[in-house]
Order: C-alpha cells, then sequence, then structure tokens
C-alpha cells in the first residue's frame, strides 16, 4: 500500500506541477526573459537573424519559469544536458517540461498497472517502459535533424568551393551558405558566421558548430578548414575532396543500411513479439497469465525472461550495427 500511495503521489504532483508552471509563467516573466526582451528591443531584432536554433536555445535558457524551482534545477549536471539535447533537437520545451513528462509517464501508467493487476513490481516495470518515450522522442528528432543536416552538408561545401574560386573570402563563402542552405544546414552555419563577426576566432566558432551538431563529417570538414588556415594551401580543392569523401561515405552508408535491414527488422521482431504475445494472453486469459506476477516463481521467471531480451537485443544491435 505503501507502494501504491507513493505513486500517486507522483501521478498527482506531475499532473498538478505543469499547471503551476503555466500559470506562473504566464502572470511573470523571469529576470532573465524580461532582459532578453529588452535586448531585442535595444538591437532590433538582431536575435532573430541568427536563426531558428539560437533562438529556441534561448527561450530553453532557463530550467524552470518559478525562480526557486529554476535555482535549484541549475545546480544538478543534468539540466545542461538536457538543454543542450533538446536545443540540438529543435524541441521547445524546458528540461523541467522534460522532466515533468517523463515522471508522469512512469507515475500514471504504473499506478493503473498496479491497480488493474495488483502487482507493484509489473507496474514499476510498465512504467518504467513508458517513462523513456519523452527523451525517445527528443533523441528521435534529434537524431533525424543530424541526419538532415549530413545529407545537406556536401550541398554547402560545393557552395563554398564555387565562391572561393570565383574569389571571394572564406567569410564571404561561409556568409553565402547562410542564406542559401535550407535547415539546418543555414541557420547552424549562420550561428558561426555571426559568432565570427561579433570577435569570436575562427576556430572557437566552428568548435562551437561542431558542439552543436556533433556528427563525423563536419568534424572532418572542421578539421580540413582549420588545417589549411595554419598549413596554407588551396581550400576550395581540399573541400571538394571533402565533399567527395562525405559523399561515397553517405552512398556506402545507405548500401549498409540496405543491406542489414533484414537483421534489424529480424531483432525488432523478436524484441516486440514476447511483449505483444504477453499482453495478448492476458487479454484472452487473464488468470492464468496473473500467476506470473503473483506467484514467486512466477517473478522470477519474468525477471529471467527480461534479462535474456535485453542481452538479446543488444546482441542483435551489435550484429547489424556497421559503422562506416
Amino acid at each position: 500500500m505503501a507502494v501504491v500511495a507513493i505513486l500517486v503521489f507522483i501521478a498527482v504532483f506531475a499532473l498538478i506541477t505543469p499547471v503551476v508552471l503555466i500559470a506562473s509563467g504566464g502572470a511573470k516573466k523571469s529576470e532573465k526573459q524580461q532582459a532578453a526582451a529588452a535586448l531585442d528591443t535595444a538591437i532590433g531584432g538582431v536575435a532573430r537573424e541568427l536563426g531558428n536554433a539560437v533562438v529556441n536555445f534561448r527561450k530553453s535558457e532557463t530550467a524552470s519559469a518559478i525562480p526557486w524551482l529554476n535555482k535549484r534545477l541549475e545546480s544538478l549536471d543534468i539540466i545542461p544536458r538536457l538543454r543542450k539535447m533538446l536545443a540540438q533537437a529543435e524541441v521547445k520545451w524546458t528540461p523541467t517540461a522534460l522532466i515533468l513528462m517523463t515522471v508522469t509517464c512512469f507515475a500514471i501508467p504504473g499506478y493503473l498497472v498496479d491497480l488493474r493487476t495488483g502487482s507493484v513490481l509489473l507496474g514499476l516495470l510498465v512504467g518504467g517502459a513508458v517513462s523513456l518515450v519523452p527523451s525517445a522522442y527528443v533523441w528521435f528528432l534529434r537524431s533525424k535533424r543530424f541526419s538532415k543536416f549530413e545529407q545537406g552538408l556536401p550541398e554547402a561545401l560545393d557552395l563554398m568551393v564555387s565562391a572561393l574560386r570565383v574569389g571571394h573570402s572564406f567569410n564571404s563563402a561561409m556568409g553565402l551558405v547562410t542564406r542559401e542552405c535550407a535547415e539546418p544546414v543555414g541557420p547552424e552555419f549562420r550561428i558561426a558566421f555571426d559568432e565570427q563577426n561579433f570577435g569570436l576566432e575562427l576556430r572557437t566558432a566552428l568548435e562551437n558548430l561542431i558542439d552543436r551538431v556533433p556528427i563525423q563529417d563536419l568534424r572532418m570538414v572542421v578539421t580540413a578548414i582549420l588545417i589549411q588556415r595554419e598549413s596554407g594551401g588551396n581550400l576550395a580543392e581540399v573541400l571538394e575532396k571533402t565533399a567527395n569523401v562525405i559523399r561515397q561515405r553517405f552512398r556506402l552508408k545507405k548500401q549498409v543500411m540496405v543491406h542489414t535491414a533484414q537483421g534489424r527488422l529480424t531483432g525488432w521482431i523478436l524484441t516486440i513479439l514476447p511483449i505483444a504475445l504477453g499482453i495478448g494472453l492476458y487479454i484472452v486469459n487473464p488468470e492464468t497469465m496473473s500467476l506470473l506476477w503473483t506467484r514467486a516463481i512466477g517473478i522470477k521467471l519474468m525477471w529471467g525472461a527480461g534479462a535474456m531480451m535485453v542481452i538479446g537485443t543488444l546482441i542483435i544491435q551489435k550484429i547489424v550495427r556497421m559503422e562506416v
């Protein structure tokens, strides 16, 4: 009963807190938000020209709209990592919102399963699985955006090469990319371009770009640019060859995905099938299936089956995952 009471408390807390946050945020702006609004007015909307990525990052700058809660959350090491992940995915959430959604997804399904089956263990397992959904959604958007950046990077390099060959400087070539390339390549290079114009060194601006978009192809491009800046040489030729390497690598990666599609599909089927079969059997014959979480031997069998499923899934993913 104590565990049930705790789950009920968490569920009620998770439902009430977002309402309080919204009410507090609508009634009074924090000092950082007021300063940001004043800065936008003073500089004539320069922040809007830095691209959607900067604006979204600034909006998620505070961990919470409640000052005292924000002060305590900012002391946690996980908050900067969550803020960075949300900015990379271009999700307009605060770290607090992500945490609250995770807690809600854990508490409500866990409590309902415990209420329906009478098994605290099953409720904790289901709640733990559902609580991963918000983070998985953000991670999916982040990966999708990085993949889109990777696809558009060779085109950006081609624009740079064309600009350099007609006599433009590297800064002018980067400015051309910011104007001509679509999201997310254009806005990300726009941030680096503006950072350099506002006084940052080129190395620092490019390192910040890698920090925002940590993909291997971009690291290769930045490394080539920095080496050329230090040792000299034909930058247009270096970028052209780098773009060709990225295209060949991307083409090879697609071929690998095609050849490993059957193995990846098999892995997902073997992972989902036992769960779907268990749910189906519970719907058909709940009394028999309930023995798995009402008897000691059934609980041990569930733990053993879950451990073997996790190990099997990791092994299959290790087999079909090939780095290119």
